[in-house]
C-alpha cells in the first residue's frame, strides 16, 4: 500500500499520464515472449488467462490481512473464516520485518508474530496465501517495515549497495524458510510469493535496478521459494515484468487506488479516475501472464487531524465495489486481491507517522471485527458468482466501455467478455460519477443470434452508481441461460434438483431466457414467463418478496439486491455446497454421518433456511447444538434462531481502584541520568539528514526507534543566557514538551499536523553564572516514515533533535538520550521491540500487568477520568486492574475505550487543555489519543489482548502540553452489539506482567 506522500502522484500516474510523474525511469522493454525459465514446480502454473492449481484454472480472489495487526493469534482464524464466508479463496499478506528484527540478526517470530502458526490457521480454514514480506512492505507501518536500525546502514536502501543488501540476509533466510515450509508443494496454502513491494519510482540512483531485483528473488530462492513470483507496481508502468530480462518476475501485476483517500468528501467521486485501459496496457506489457492486480482499492487510509473512517467507509462503500471492482472483471482481472479486507490496530508504535492507532481501513471487516452491511455484502455477491463462472477465466474482454453497440443508449456503457464457456457483458454509467437512475435495453449477441432485451417488454435500469454483470450463454449445471439481465449470485447442482439464485435492485426490471422446448413450468406471482424461439423467458419487476421460478428441476430463486445479501454458500466439501438463507455469518459447513452442522454467528432472533440439503442427513445442528427444523413443501429446511442479549457488566471505570505516579521525574534537577545514553556520536551514516549539532542526537543512531523519546542536556550557564531554539523532527502531528531546571518553558502541539517544530523559548529569568542547568526534552517520535521512491531514503528521516542554540551564550550542552529500555535490546521480547517507548513508567515497565502498586500512590483525583488528570504540564500515569465476567464462550462482544472528545475545546484554547494519552491494556500499547488533532476517540480491543473472564490491568499515560495542565473529561468502556458465535474459543495471550527489570531508570 502506498503512503500519502506519493498517492497524488500515483493517482495522477494511474489515469494515464507519463510515468515519470514518479521520478522514476520508466521500463519500457515490455513482455514479447515466454518465461525465459523452466518452473521449479508443477502444481502452480500460468498462462495468459489465469493461474492453475494442480491443473484447474483457479480465479485468485484475496483479501488482504495483516497478522500483525490483531496480536490475538486464535482470532486470526475468525478473520480468516469470514474471509472466506465471502466467497473469497486467498488471502493475501504483509510481514513487518521490524517487529520480527528489532536487534540486527536476533529474528524472532513467536508468540503474537508466529507466522508459522498464521500459515497453518489459513490451511486450515481453506484458503491460499499470497506471502509479501518484503523486505519494503510500505503497508502504513513505521518505516514502512524496515527496522529502525537501517537508519545507520551508510548505503541507499531498496538498491543493491552491499551493506543495505547484507542488512536484509538474515531477515529473508528466517521468513523465506518459515514461508517455504508452508508453500502448497510442501501440502500448505502459499500459492504466490511477492518479492519487494511497489518498486516503481527512484530518484539518485540507478533505477529499475535489475542487478537489485534479482538479488531479492535470488534470496527468496535460497529460502526454499518455489512458487511464482509475483510484483505489484504502484501504476502500469511494467517494472519487472516477464521478459525484461534480468530481475523479472514471474507475473506480472499493478496496484490500483483510483478513488484516492479524501475522505472529507465521501460523496465526491473524481472525474477521470475510472480505468478504461487497464487491459490494453496489460496485453501490450505483460500479454503471457493473466492479469493480475495485486492490491485494488478496498478502503482508505485517514491521517491525524483526518475525518476519521466513518467517513471513510462512505467514500469507498458498496457503490464503489460495485462500480470499479465490475471494471476490473471487465479488463478480464483474473488474480485479484482487495487492499484491505480487514485492517486491524496500529498497536504498539507500529504504525507510520501519517496515521492513528486504528488501521480500521474502512474495510468490510471493521477494526473490531464486525461486518459492515452493504459492503461486506456486496463483495459476497460478486465474489460467490465468479465462484461458480469458471467461463470467466477464459473469456476475452473486448473494446472497453462501448456505448451505441450493445445498447442504443448513449448513456450506458458495456464492455463485453466473450469465451467458449459463456459472455459477460459488464453495463456501467457512461458517466461512472451518475447518481440518477439511468433505463437502458440490451443487443447482446448470443448463439441465437443478437437479441433485443427485453423480449417481454419494459426496460432494464441502473441505479446510482451501479454497474451490472449481464451474461449470455451462460451454462448452469445441466442447464444454460441463453442470457440474464439480472446478476447471479450463484448456482448449485444438489442431488434432486439445481438451484439459481439471481437479484437485481428494487424496483428493476429484469429478464433470463432458458434455453429449453419445454411448454410447461411453475412459475411465482409477478413472473411473465413465455416460450420464445426455443427458450423459456422470464420477466419482472424486482420486489422484496423472493420468487421462485421452476423449469424441470431447474429452481430460480428471485431476489432483490437486499435479500440476497442474506444467502450464504458455505462448502461441505471441494465439490458440495448447501445454500443457507439467513444470518448474520455463515462460516461453514460440515456433514458427519447424518448431521449436517453449521457454524456461524446471529445477531438477533432469526430464522434459517437451508437450501441443498444432502439426502442421508436429518439431524441438523448449529455451532454443535441440535437445532429444530421444520421441511418446506420444496425439501429446504427453516430453523428458528433465538436470540436473547446477554447480561453485560462492564465496570465503571471512574470506579476502579486507580494509582498513580508522575511518569516525568526527569524534569528534576535531582534526577539521575547516569544509566542514560551519551548522545557521542560525532558522525552519523544517515543519508537524509547531516549533523548540524557537535554530536548526533538522531534517536535512531542510539537503537531508539519508536515511541517516547527523552532528552536531558547539560550545560553550565555563563549568566548571558536568554533563549534556547531547538529544532526538533518526529513525524507527522509530533508534539514536544522543553523544562529549564524543571521550569517549563513550553510545547508544541502541533495544530498544523507538521512533522517538525523548530522554536525559540526565551528564559523566563537571568541564569546565574557558573551554575549547572539541565534542559529536559520530552519528544513524540511519531513513527518513522517509509521509503517509497528509491533513492530518497525518507526511512532515515530521523527522530529527535536536528539542531539547538542557547541564544546569547556559547556554553557546550552534553546530551544524554533514552527510549526504550534496552534500545535495540529491548525489555519486552513478547510484544516486541515496538511497544514500549521511552516513558518513566515504560521503561520500568509499570504498564505491565501486576505492577507494584506499594509504589505508586492512591490517585487523589480519583483516575484519569475525574477531569483532574494533570495539574501542570507534564505526564500523569494512572494504572488500574479491570476485572470483566462476560459471557465469551458463545458470544462475541467488541469491546472499546472511548475518551470523551474534547478536539474542538482543546484546538481552540478552550477547557479540558490540550493533551495526549497512552492507553495500555495487560501491557500492550492500544491507543494514542491526541486531543486537539483526532479524530479517533473510540479505540476497540480485542478478547486475547482482553481477558473476558478474569482480570486485567489497564494503564493511562496522560501528558498534559499547557500550563495550567489538562483534564481527561470522559474515559469509558464500551460494547458493541454481542453476537452469538460459531467461532473458537479465544485464548487470552500468553504475555509477561510486571518484575523487576534489570538495569531499569
Amino acid at each position: 500500500m502506498r503512503l500519502s506522500a506519493v498517492a497524488v502522484a500515483l493517482l495522477t500516474a494511474s489515469q494515464g499520464c507519463d510515468a515519470t510523474a514518479l521520478r522514476g525511469r520508466p521500463n519500457t522493454l515490455l513482455n514479447t515472449g515466454p518465461i525465459p525459465r523452466a518452473p521449479l514446480q508443477n502444481i502452480v502454473t500460468w498462462d495468459e488467462h489465469s493461474l492453475s492449481i494442480n491443473g484447474e484454472r483457479v480465479m485468485i480472489f484475496s483479501g488482504e490481512f495483516h497478522p500483525f495487526r490483531l496480536p490475538v493469534p486464535s482470532l486470526w482464524t475468525d478473520v480468516l473464516e469470514k474471509i472466506k464466508a465471502l466467497g473469497l479463496n486467498t488471502v493475501s499478506i504483509y510481514i513487518d520485518w521490524a517487529q520480527l528484527e528489532g536487534k540486527p540478526g536476533e529474528f524472532r517470530a513467536a508468540g503474537v508474530f508466529d507466522y508459522d502458526a498464521f500459515l497453518t490457521a489459513a490451511k486450515q480454514v481453506g484458503l491460499y496465501v499470497i506471502a509479501r514480506p518484503g523486505p519494503y512492505i510500505n503497508a502504513e507501518v513505521s518505516g514502512g517495515g524496515f527496522p529502525g536500525w537501517l537508519q545507520r546502514v551508510k548505503g541507499h536502501l531498496r538498491t543493491n549497495d552491499s551493506d543495505y543488501l547484507a542488512a536484509t540476509d538474515n531477515y529473508v533466510a528466517n521468513i523465506g524458510k518459515i514461508i517455504a515450509k508452508h508453500q502448497i508443494t510442501n501440502g500448505g496454502p502459499v500459492i504466490l510469493y511477492q518479492p519487494e513491494n511497489e518498486y516503481t519510482g527512484g530518484e539518485g540512483v540507478t533505477f529499475p535496478n535489475p542487478d537489485y531485483m534479482q538479488y531479492v528473488m535470488d534470496q527468496a530462492r535460497n529460502a526454499g521459494i518455489v512458487v511464482p513470483m509475483i510484483s505489484n507496481d504502484a501504476y502500469t508502468g511494467a517494472h519487472n515484468a516477464p521478459g525484461t530480462g534480468k530481475g523479472a518476475v514471474d507475473i506480472y501485476g499493478h496496484d490500483g487506488y483510483p478513488l484516492g483517500f479524501d475522505c472529507a468528501n465521501p460523496n465526491t467521486w473524481p472525474s477521470g479516475a475510472l480505468p478504461t485501459t487497464w487491459h490494453k496496457t496489460h496485453m501490450e506489457q505483460s500479454p503471457s501472464t493473466p492479469y493480475t492486480i495485486p492490491e485494488f482499492q478496498g478502503g482508505a487510509f485517514d491521517p491525524w487531524g483526518g475525518w476519521g473512517f466513518d467517513q471513510c467507509h462512505k467514500l469507498i462503500n458498496h457503490e464503489q465495489e460495485r462500480v470499479f471492482y465490475k471494471n476490473n472483471y471487465a479488463a478480464g482481472v483474473t488474480i485479484f486481491n482487495i487492499y484491505m479486507i480487514f485492517g486491524g490496530t496500529n498497536w504498539g508504535n507500529l504504525g507510520h507517522a501519517g496515521g492513528y492507532t486504528s488501521y480500521d481501513y474502512a474495510a468490510p471487516i471493521k477494526e473490531d471485527r464486525t461486518l459492515t452491511r452493504e459492503k461486506y455484502s456486496e463483495l459476497k455477491l460478486q465474489a460467490q458468482f465468479l465462484k461458480v463462472s469458471p467461463g470467466y477465466l477464459t473469456a476475452t474482454p473486448g473494446n472497453s466501455s462501448v456505448t451505441g453497440v450493445y445498447s442504443p443508449s448513449a448513456s450506458v456503457s458495456i464492455t463485453p467478455l466473450t469465451g467458449p464457456n459463456g459472455s459477460f457483458f459488464v453495463s456501467r454509467h457512461t458517466d461512472y460519477q451518475s447518481t440518477v437512475p439511468t433505463d437502458y435495453t440490451l443487443n447482446l449477441p448470443t448463439s441465437a443470434g443478437t437479441i433485443a432485451i427485453p423480449q417481454l417488454g419494459g426496460s432494464l435500469t441502473l441505479g446510482r452508481r451501479d454497474s451490472k454483470i449481464h451474461v449470455a450463454d451462460y451454462p448452469v449445471g445441466d442447464y444454460s441461460l441463453l442470457y440474464s439481465t439480472a446478476e447471479i449470485f450463484t448456482w448449485k447442482k444438489f442431488e434432486d434438483r439445481t438451484v439459481l439464485v439471481v437479484y437485481g435492485g428494487p424496483d428493476e426490471r429484469h429478464e433470463l431466457a432458458i434455453k429449453s422446448s419445454a411448454k410447461s413450468w411453475k412459475a411465482g406471482s409477478g413472473l411473465t414467463v413465455a416460450a420464445k424461439d426455443g427458450t423459456v423467458v422470464v420477466n419482472w419487476q424486482t420486489t422484496t418478496k423472493r420468487r421462485i421460478f421452476q423449469l424441470g428441476d431447474l429452481h430460480v430463486y428471485i431476489l432483490d439486491r437486499k435479500s440476497a445479501y442474506n444467502y450464504w454458500v458455505p462448502e461441505i466439501s471441494a465439490s458440495s455446497s448447501v445454500i443457507v438463507n439467513g444470518g448474520y455469518l455463515i462460516r461453514s459447513a460440515s456433514v458427519s454421518g447424518a448431521t449436517l452442522n453449521l457454524r456461524g454467528d446471529f445477531n438477533g432472533t432469526s430464522t434459517i433456511e437451508v437450501i441443498g440439503v444432502p439426502k442421508a442427513v436429518s439431524i441438523l445442528k448449529l455451532n454443535d447444538v441440535v437445532s429444530p427444523y421444520v421441511k418446506t413443501p420444496r425439501g429446504n429446511w427453516e430453523s428458528a434462531v433465538p436470540y436473547a442479549k446477554p447480561a453485560l457488566p462492564l465496570p465503571d471505570l471512574a470506579k476502579l481502584d486507580w494509582k498513580y505516579i508522575d511518569s516525568l521525574p526527569e524534569i528534576k534537577t535531582t534526577y539521575d541520568d547516569s544509566r542514560w545514553v551519551t548522545a557521542d556520536h560525532t558522525t552519523t551514516n544517515n543519508t537524509v539528514e547531516h549533523l548540524r549539532t557537535p554530536t548526533s542526537l538522531f534517536a535512531s543512531d542510539y537503537g531508539f526507534h519508536a515511541g517516547a523519546l527523552l532528552y536531558r542536556g547539560h550545560f553550565t550557564a555563563s549568566g548571558r543566557e536568554q533563549s534556547i531554539y531547538l529544532s526538533t523532527l518526529g513525524g507527522s502531528a509530533l508534539a514536544s514538551s522543553v523544562w529549564l531546571n524543571g521550569t517549563f518553558l513550553g510545547s508544541s502541539t502541533n495544530p498544523d499536523v507538521s512533522s517538525a517544530h523548530n522554536e525559540t523559548y526565551t528564559l523566563p529569568q537571568k541564569l546565574a553564572a557558573g551554575k549547572p542547568y539541565v534542559l529536559t526534552v520530552l519528544l513524540d517520535n511519531m513513527g518513522l516514515d517509509g521509503s517509497w521512491v528509491v533513492g530518497l531514503d525518507l526511512m532515515k528521516g530521523p527522530r529527535g533533535i536536528l539542531d539547538y542554540k542557547l541564544g546569547g551564550s556559547n556554553a557546550t550542552i552534553s546530551w544524554k538520550l533514552t527510549g526504550n529500555l534496552g534500545g535495540e535490546d529491548y525489555a519486552d521480547k513478547t510484544r516486541g521491540p515496538l511497544n514500549e517507548g521511552g516513558l518513566f513508567v515504560e521503561r520500568q515497565g509499570y504498564h505491565l500487568p501486576d505492577p507494584p502498586i506499594q509504589k505508586l500512590s492512591v490517585s487523589s483525583s480519583g483516575g484519569p477520568t475525574s477531569g483532574l488528570g494533570v495539574d501542570k504540564p507534564g505526564v500523569a500515569f494512572y494504572t488500574a486492574r479491570l476485572d470483566l465476567a462476560l459471557p465469551s464462550d458463545k458470544w462475541d462482544i467488541p469491546l472499546s475505550f472511548v475518551f470523551e472528545n474534547n478536539t474542538a475545546a482543546a484546538a481552540d484554547g478552550g477547557s479540558g487543555g490540550v493533551y495526549r494519552a497512552w492507553l495500555y491494556v495487560n501491557g500492550f500499547q492500544f491507543g494514542r489519543y491526541v486531543s486537539n488533532l483526532g479524530p479517533q476517540t473510540v479505540f476497540p480491543v480485542p478478547e486475547g489482548i482482553l481477558n473476558y473472564g478474569g482480570s486485567n490491568w489497564i494503564g493511562v499515560a496522560v501528558w498534559a502540553l499547557e500550563e495550567g495542565g489538562a483534564k481527561v473529561p470522559g474515559f469509558t468502556l464500551q460494547a458493541g452489539n454481542p453476537v452469538v458465535t460459531g467461532r473458537e474459543r479465544v485464548e487470552v495471550v500468553d504475555a509477561p506482567g510486571w518484575e523487576v527489570r534489570r538495569g531499569a531508570y
